[in-house]
């Protein structure tokens, strides 16, 4: 996992751009690395974990991505994956592709758009905290080949169980990884990987 100093060139683009155009609060800038990057990288873990090479070669749409989490971080970390950040507030895509270019992520699309008018199918779906599951997962329903793969904290079971009433999602399609399992720090408790496969996921290997 890369540290804080090998994030710093992001970080600082981050630091230029949010005096600009606020797309991370004033008080959680001095937390970007932990608060935004980390969080975001969750979803690395999640598929090294669960995918090996999952990313490898796939297309993946960041829906909501505001200023460029979880992509940017995830585009850095997945060269050979191409990613197209959305988000229907132009000023947020203008900061993330500045942060992009900036990087020199040539593996990042951003598009100004709402997700209904995209007109294309991805591989995998990320998302960060955008809506609650139910609100979230029409925008996306026939959009993608293998998962969606959403951040998202608090009481999820009961966000959960609303998916599964409302949008008729089977329970074997859905897991939830805490985040906590892999960065042990009070600020990931009751913050989570959710999983919702096209098909139904398979469990977990046994360590044994």
């Amino acid at each position: 996992m890369k540290t804080a100093g090998q994030y710093a060139q992001m970080i600082a683009l981050y630091r230029e751009w949010n005096e600009r155009i606020n797309v991370v609060s004033r008080k959680d800038i001095d937390a970007l690395y932990e608060h935004h990057i980390l969080h975001s990288l969750a979803i690395a873990e999640y598929v090294d974990r669960f995918y090996p090479g999952g990313f490898s070669g796939s297309r993946i749409l960041d829906l909501g991505t505001g200023g460029g989490f979880p992509g940017i971080p995830l585009a850095d970390a997945f060269p050979g994956a191409h990613f197209t950040l959305c988000d229907s507030i132009g000023k947020k895509i203008r900061v993330a592709q500045a942060v992009a270019d900036g990087l020199g992520l040539t593996n990042v699309e951003c598009v100004n758009a709402r997700a209904e008018s995209l007109g294309r199918t991805f591989d995998w779906v990320v998302s960060r905290a955008v809506t609650s599951l139910d609100n979230f997962y029409p925008w996306v329903k026939g959009r993608f080949r293998r998962s969606i793969l959403y951040l998202k904290g608090g009481d999820v079971n009961a966000e959960i169980s609303e998916l599964v009433r409302k949008c008729r999602v089977e329970p074997g399609r859905i897991r939830c990884w805490r985040i906590d399992e892999w960065l042990k720090d009070e600020y990931f408790a009751e913050k989570f990987v959710i999983e919702i496969g096209k098909d139904y996921l398979c469990p977990p290997k046994s360590e044994n």
